[in-house]
C-alpha cells in the first residue's frame, strides 16, 4: 500500500471498523458451512431442516458485520471542504494508459464479471431449487421476480449513493452486501431464499452503473470511449460464461446451492483488491482529502481545471438535458422488454411453431454465434466513429429485427430466415446494452452522473420485472405479438436519441460538464 494518503485511509476514514465488519461477515458465512457439509452427505438436500444455532449466530454476525463495514467505508459527514472543491480534474488527451489505469481496468472488469455472474446464475438454480422445495413453476418464478426487482432498486440506490458518498465507497458497499448474501445457498426454506435473493439483486444492480461512472472520470478522453464499451461488454459476457462454467463444474457434485455460495470467495477477492479502485478526484477534493488527491493526480496523470463560472453560450438548455434523459430512459425500457421479454419467450415460441426443444436450442445457438462479435464491433464504432450514432445504429438493428419478426409465417418457417431475424435481434440488443450505459455516463455532469446512470440502468431491468409478473399470471405472448407491441416504442427511441443525443466520443468531460 502506498504511504502517501494512508492517513486519509485507502478504504475509508474508519478503517478498523471496515475490516472488523468484513471479518464478522466472513465468520458468519463460514458458520453456515457445517450444515451444508452435512447436507452434502444426503444429496445436498436442506429443504425442511431446522437451522442450527450456528446458522442463526452466523446470520447475526453477518448483520452486525455489514453495519460495521458500511460504517467503516462511509466518509465522515463533516469532512472539511478542500481548496479545490469546485475544480474539475481530467487527464490531458495525450496521456497514455499506464499500470495504474491497467490495474483499475482489470479490477473493475473482475467486479463486473462477479456482479453479472450472480443474477446470471438464476437460470441454472431454478430447476434444482424447484425440485428440492417441491414447488411448481409459478411459485419458483417468484425468485427471479424478487431478484430483478432488487437489481432495479439497486441501480437507483447505488447511483444516488455514488453521487453523495463517492464512486469507490458505493462499489465497496455493494460488494459487502454481495458477500453477505452468499448464504442464500444455505437457506432451508424457500421464503428465506426470496429475502436473500432480493438483497443479492440489490447489491448486484448497483455496481454496473457506478463502475461505468468511475471509469468515465479517470480515463483519458482519447481512451475513454473504447475502454468503457470494452470493459462493460467483457464484464457482461464474462459474467454469463462464469455462471455457466460454475454450473457445469459445481452443480453436478455439490448441487444448485453451491452456485450461490461462490459469491463469498469472489466478493472477498474484490474487497481484497479494493486498493486498486480509485475514487473520483473531485470527490476527494470536496472532502479535503488532499494527500489522496495528490496520489490520484500522480498515478492517473490528472490535471486540475476550475469549472467555468458561466457555461458556453451555445450550451444546451436544461430542457435539452431533460430531453436526453427521456430518450435514454425510453431506450433502456425498450431494450429491457426485448431482452427479458421477447428473447426470453423465444424458446417457447419456437416450440409452438413445431420445432423440438433440441432444434429450437440449436437455432438460438447459431443466432448467438452470429451475434458474438457484436461487442467488439460496437466498441470499434463507438470509439473510432461516433458514440451517438453507434447507439442509434444498434437500436435501429433491434428495430429491423422486430420488423423481421412480423414477416409472414411462411417466410419465417424457412430456417435461414428465422435464424437471420433472431440474430438481428441479438446483435441489436447486445450492441445496445454495450454502449447505452457508457454513453449515459459521458453525458451527465459530475454531481448527477451516478444518479442518471443508475436511472438508465434501472430502466434497463424494469422489463424483466414486468415479464416475471406476466409469467406469474400465465401470460406469454407470441414472437409476433411481442414484436408488434415493441415496434413503435423502439422506433421512437431511435428518433429521440438521434434528435436529443450529443456526440461524446473523444470529448473532454470538462467540456461536456460545462454544457
Amino acid at each position: 500500500m502506498d504511504r502517501v494518503g494512508q492517513k486519509d485511509s485507502i478504504v475509508g476514514e474508519r478503517l478498523p471498523f471496515f475490516w472488523a465488519g468484513c471479518a464478522a461477515i466472513s465468520l458468519g458465512v463460514m458458520l453456515h458451512l457445517p450444515m451444508l457439509a452435512m447436507a452434502h452427505k444426503m444429496g445436498n438436500h436442506l429443504a425442511g431442516m431446522t437451522m442450527d444455532p450456528g446458522m442463526w449466530f452466523g446470520m447475526a454476525l453477518i448483520l452486525i458485520g455489514a453495519l460495521l463495514a458500511c460504517f467503516g467505508a462511509l466518509p465522515k459527514k463533516r469532512a472539511p471542504h478542500g481548496e479545490h472543491a469546485g475544480t474539475s480534474f481530467e487527464a490531458p488527451d495525450s496521456t497514455p494508459l499506464n499500470r495504474w489505469h491497467a490495474a483499475t481496468l482489470l479490477v473493475l472488469t473482475l467486479g463486473l464479471v462477479i456482479d453479472v455472474m450472480k443474477p446470471a446464475t438464476l437460470g441454472f438454480v431454478l430447476p434444482g431449487m424447484a425440485a428440492e422445495y417441491g414447488i411448481d413453476r409459478s411459485r419458483v418464478a417468484l425468485l427471479p421476480l424478487v431478484a430483478l426487482t432488487g437489481t432495479t432498486i439497486g441501480s437507483f440506490l447505488w447511483g444516488w449513493l455514488a453521487d453523495i458518498y463517492g464512486r469507490r465507497v458505493s462499489i465497496l458497499l455493494s460488494t459487502i452486501l454481495f458477500v453477505s448474501t452468499a448464504i442464500c445457498g444455505a437457506m432451508p426454506e424457500f421464503e428465506w431464499n426470496l429475502v436473500m435473493c432480493f438483497l443479492m439483486g440489490t447489491s448486484a444492480g448497483g455496481m454496473l452503473p457506478v463502475i461505468y461512472t468511475l471509469l468515465a472520470e479517470v480515463m483519458p478522453p482519447r481512451h475513454r470511449s473504447w475502454v468503457l464499451v470494452l470493459v462493460g461488454g467483457t464484464g457482461l459476457v464474462g459474467g454469463y460464461i462464469a455462471a455457466s462454467g460454475a454450473a457445469y463444474v459445481l452443480e453436478p457434485i455439490y448441487g444448485w446451492r453451491s452456485l450461490w455460495l461462490q459469491g463469498f470467495p469472489s466478493g472477498l477477492l474484490l474487497l481484497a483488491l479494493a486498493r486498486f479502485i480509485p475514487e473520483t478526484p473531485r470527490f476527494l477534493a470536496k472532502r479535503g482529502r488532499t494527500s489522496e488527491l495528490a496520489e490520484m493526480q500522480r498515478k492517473f496523470g490528472l490535471r486540475p481545471k476550475p469549472r467555468p463560472a458561466h457555461p458556453p453560450k451555445d450550451s444546451p438548455s436544461p430542457k435539452g438535458h431533460r430531453q436526453i434523459t427521456v430518450a435514454l430512459t425510453v431506450t433502456a425500457l425498450c431494450w429491457s422488454f426485448v431482452n427479458f421479454g421477447l428473447l426470453l419467450w423465444l424458446p417457447s415460441d419456437l416450440q409452438s411453431r413445431g420445432y423440438s426443444a433440441e432444434i429450437g436450442s440449436g437455432i438460438l445457438a447459431r443466432s448467438s454465434l452470429i451475434a458474438f462479435p457484436t461487442i467488439l464491433l460496437a466498441a470499434f464504432f463507438y470509439a473510432r466513429h461516433s458514440s451517438k450514432w453507434t447507439l442509434v445504429g444498434t437500436v435501429s438493428l433491434t428495430f429491423i429485427g422486430l420488423l423481421g419478426a412480423l414477416l409472414p409465417a411462411k417466410l419465417l418457417s424457412w430456417e435461414p430466415m428465422l435464424v437471420s431475424v433472431i440474430a438481428m435481434l441479438i446483435v441489436g440488443t447486445n450492441g445496445t446494452i454495450a454502449v447505452l450505459l457508457p454513453y449515459t455516463a459521458e453525458n451527465y455532469p459530475l454531481g448527477t452522473r451516478g444518479r442518471a446512470t443508475g436511472l438508465v440502468a434501472g430502466s434497463s431491468k424494469f422489463g424483466g420485472v414486468a415479464v416475471q409478473v406476466a409469467a406469474l399470471v400465465g401470460f406469454a405472448p407470441t414472437l409476433v405479438g411481442a414484436a408488434l407491441a415493441l415496434l413503435l416504442p423502439t422506433a421512437a427511441s431511435v428518433g429521440m436519441v438521434a434528435w436529443a443525443g450529443r456526440e461524446s466520443r473523444g470529448r473532454s468531460l470538462r467540456e461536456l460538464d460545462a454544457e
